[in-house]
C-alpha cells in the first residue's frame, strides 16, 4: 500500500471516529508505530488532523477539505438520492455546467440515461466518469490542475466557461446558511463557481444535509442567488419558510435522516 493512501484511510476513519490511536493503525495497516506517526505528522501540517498524545483527532474547521477520494466515500447514499433527483430535472440536448465536487460525480452517473447532453465541466473525475458516453458533447474548461481537488482552475478554466451559457448550472458546496449564502473551501473553487453561475439560465444547488448550516472560508454567492435547493433530507421549517419566502424551488430524498 502506498503512503497516500495509507493516509487516506486514515481520513476516513477520523472522519467515521473522530480520533485514531497509533497502536490501533499500526496493527490494522501492519507498520511500524514510527510510520504512523510519521503520516499524522504529514496530516497534521496539511491541518487534516490535530495530533494528541498517542494518536490524533479529526480537525473539525470547516475551512479546510480533505481529498477527493476521500470525500467521495461520505453520505453515499444522500448524494444518489440527489443525483436521481437532479437526472430528472435535466433534459435530453440540454447544455449544463457540472462542478467539480463529489456529488457532481454521482449525478453525471444517473445521467448517463439520457441519449443527449453537452456537459462543461472543470472536474477530471467527472471528465474520467463520461469518457465512456456516446452521443454526448464533453466540454473541458481546461486550466491549471489543483492537487487533492482533482479540479482545473485559475484564470483560463474561467475564461472557457465564460464564453458559454448553458441551461443549467448544477453546484455543490461546502456551506449553506440564512445569512452567509453558499460558501466553498478555497477561492479558487469558488472562482469556478461563480463564473459557471454567471453563465447558466437556472442555478441549481445540489448539496446534502450536512452543509446546511455550515460556513466555509470562501463566500459563493448569495442563497437568494439561486434557483432551486436539491438536498436528500429535507430541511428545518426556518430553511423552508426562507425558501419560500424567496422563491426558491426545494426538492429533496426523504423527510427525516
Amino acid at each position: 500500500m502506498l503512503a497516500v493512501e495509507r493516509r487516506n484511510m486514515i481520513l476516513e476513519k477520523l472522519q467515521d471516529e473522530r480520533k485514531v490511536v497509533v497502536s490501533e493503525l499500526s496493527t490494522l495497516f501492519d507498520v511500524s508505530e514510527e510510520t504512523i506517526r510519521r503520516d499524522l505528522d504529514k496530516l497534521d501540517r496539511q491541518g487534516l488532523a490535530i495530533k494528541s498524545y498517542g494518536g490524533a483527532v479529526l480537525n473539525e474547521n470547516s475551512g479546510l477539505d480533505m481529498p477527493f477520494n476521500v470525500r467521495k466515500k461520505r453520505n453515499i447514499r444522500g448524494k444518489q438520492e440527489i443525483a436521481d433527483i437532479v437526472s430528472s430535472l435535466v433534459q435530453e440536448d440540454e447544455h449544463i455546467f457540472v462542478d467539480p465536487s463529489t456529488t457532481a460525480v454521482a449525478i453525471v452517473k444517473a445521467l448517463k440515461s439520457k441519449k443527449k447532453l453537452t456537459v462543461i465541466t472543470s472536474s477530471i473525475e467527472v471528465l474520467i466518469e463520461l469518457s465512456d458516453v456516446t452521443g454526448w458533447d464533453i466540454i473541458c474548461t481546461g486550466g491549471t490542475l489543483r492537487e487533492n481537488y482533482l479540479t482545473l482552475a485559475g484564470s483560463r478554466a474561467a475564461d472557457v466557461i465564460s464564453s458559454f451559457y448553458a441551461d443549467k448550472v448544477i453546484l455543490s458546496c461546502k456551506g449553506i446558511d440564512l445569512h452567509k449564502g453558499v460558501t466553498d473551501a478555497s477561492e479558487m473553487l469558488s472562482q469556478i463557481k461563480q463564473a459557471m453561475l454567471r453563465s447558466a439560465k437556472q442555478r441549481i444547488i445540489a448539496a446534502d444535509h450536512t452543509k446546511f448550516g455550515n460556513v466555509a472560508f470562501s463566500r459563493v454567492c448569495e442563497l437568494s442567488a439561486v434557483d432551486m435547493v436539491v438536498t436528500d433530507v429535507k430541511p428545518g421549517q426556518e430553511w423552508m419558510d426562507y425558501f419560500e419566502e424567496k422563491g426558491i424551488e426545494c426538492l429533496y430524498g426523504r423527510d427525516e435522516i
